[in-house]
């Protein structure tokens, strides 16, 4: 449901696609009906005067849920106000955290190789101790933008997902320094992770918008 929301709202869920799909898979030729059963998130991107205009289809907003629709096909096609409700609760955020690692992994991965090279490499030879503080607080911000961002969003300051996303890496950063060793809590590598790990959680943060019905399209525009 939060997919096609964000699709809708971005304009690649919308009427001039699904016309050109109904047309594409030859549906008129399928079916003996005239109904697109469509989600309700889908509603900002799709007119349904002119589907039907550009199809014969008629379009009917039904659910939020997919679980919900063999109830709503049981009922008559009505839809109850229960249906309609958009909820995002800790654990439906949480469910949506893989996919938010997976895409940082593909950059997040290398950068953890090349702290390997850069920290661990040096005249006197390979030392797993000098890269391993590096790679942990690397880890950290990644699962901190990545998970914890999503995860705490409502407790978050600001309505800006990024703002809250630098709020998080700022307070990483600081227990980073606090409880880390003195390597990572070395001066220098202190003002890097407070430069860094805002950056990097308030990016990561910024990405999980198009997965939430907290913002509106000009509000992701804006972002």
């Amino acid at each position: 449901g939060i997919n096609i929301w964000c699709a809708a709202g971005k304009g690649t869920f919308g009427t001039g696609e699904l016309c050109r799909r109904v047309e594409a898979v030859g549906l008129s030729r399928v079916v003996n009906h005239r109904l697109l059963i469509l989600p309700v998130l889908g509603a900002a991107g799709v007119s349904a005067w002119r589907v039907k205009q550009l199809s014969a289809f008629q379009v009917r907003f039904a659910t939020i849920r997919a679980s919900d629709l063999p109830e709503y096909l049981n009922n008559g096609m009505v839809t109850s106000s229960a249906m309609r409700d958009v909820t995002f609760t800790f654990r439906e955020r949480l469910v949506l955290t893989p996919i938010e690692l997976i895409a940082a992994g593909r950059w997040a991965l290398p950068v953890m190789v090349l702290f390997v090279v850069l920290y661990g490499v040096s005249p006197s030879g390979f030392s797993v101790g000098d890269f391993l503080p590096a790679l942990f607080a690397c880890a950290c911000t990644v699962v901190t933008g990545a998970v914890v961002g999503p995860a705490l969003l409502p407790w978050l300051p600001s309505r800006s997902f990024a703002v809250k996303g630098a709020a998080l890496g700022v307070m990483l950063a600081a227990a980073l320094v606090w409880f880390g060793s003195e390597r990572v809590g070395a001066w220098q590598n202190a003002v890097a992770l407070f430069l860094l790990a805002p950056t990097v959680t308030a990016f990561l943060t910024l990405n999980f918008t198009g997965s939430t019905p907290f913002t509106s399209p000009s509000g992701v525009k804006k972002e």
